[in-house]
């Protein structure tokens, strides 16, 4: 079963930021994929995923998050769809964290 998620986050106004150094936008792609992929492989064998694609883009300070999850979806399989989900939520949320430990 093939299946997509997607996550669209955007940082506070620039008025509601403190003025402190952020992470560039390798940084925050490279976590964001890291922390998507870290969701499937979780859940799935490598080398039961048929297709994995993360994209992930993070311009003008918005973060767009795309998972297309080709994977089994036998009874004893986890649900493809809610892992695609639940791994660009895990991107969003590794982003926050990158935010925040800046804020720190």
């Amino acid at each position: 079963m093939a299946l997509v998620a997607a996550v669209r986050w955007d940082r506070a106004a620039p008025a509601a930021r403190k003025a402190v150094a952020e992470p560039d936008d390798e940084t925050v792609v490279q976590t964001a994929a890291e922390a998507a992929e870290g969701v499937v492989f979780a859940h799935y064998r490598q080398s039961d995923v048929r297709d994995l694609d993360v994209t992930v883009t993070f311009e003008e300070g918005v973060l767009e998050v795309d998972v297309y999850l080709n994977a089994p979806d036998g009874e004893d399989d986890p649900d493809p769809e809610a892992v695609a989900d639940e791994a660009a939520r895990a991107a969003q949320d590794a982003v926050d964290d990158l935010f925040a430990d800046d804020e720190a």
